[in-house]
Parts: C-alpha cells; structure tokens; sequence
C-alpha cells in the first residue's frame, strides 16, 4: 500500500515548498513547481524512498499522482 503521507512528504521535499498536499487527482498542472526539472527529481526521489526504478515508458504516461501510485504498487508486487 502507497501511504500518501509519504508522498506528500516527498512533493514537499522535491518541491521545497512544505503547503502542497496531492492526492489521487493531482498532476502536474496543478502546482507551478512540478517543471521537468522537478519532475526528474520527484522520480528519483520516489524510487528511493520505495527502493524501486520505473521505466521510461511508465514515466512517460503518467498524467496524476494516480498514476505514479499504480507504478509504485506494481513494481512493489
């Protein structure tokens, strides 16, 4: 199970900014700070913390944090 406390603490890290909170619906669009720099970073920082690596074809279809959740769950088994 992907507990989204995580997450958030992982967004505000990456994001530097400690006032975002994503769920299951959020995407990139919804915060200026998700640029792609940011969100090279947000994958790093997310397979790290879940001991994980996502393909590039997974990261490229992402379109909301849903997504990335789906990703981290299979990858996890």
């Amino acid at each position: 199970m992907v507990n989204y406390d995580d997450l958030n603490a992982i967004f505000r890290d990456v994001f530097e900014n400690e006032h975002i909170t994503i769920d299951a619906a959020s995407k990139a669009s919804d915060f200026e700070e998700w640029d792609s720099l940011n969100h090279i970073y947000l994958v790093v920082a997310i397979e790290k913390f879940y001991k994980i690596k996502f393909t590039t074809q997974q990261i490229q279809v992402w379109t909301c944090v849903e997504d990335i959740v789906n990703d981290i769950i299979k990858l996890k088994g």
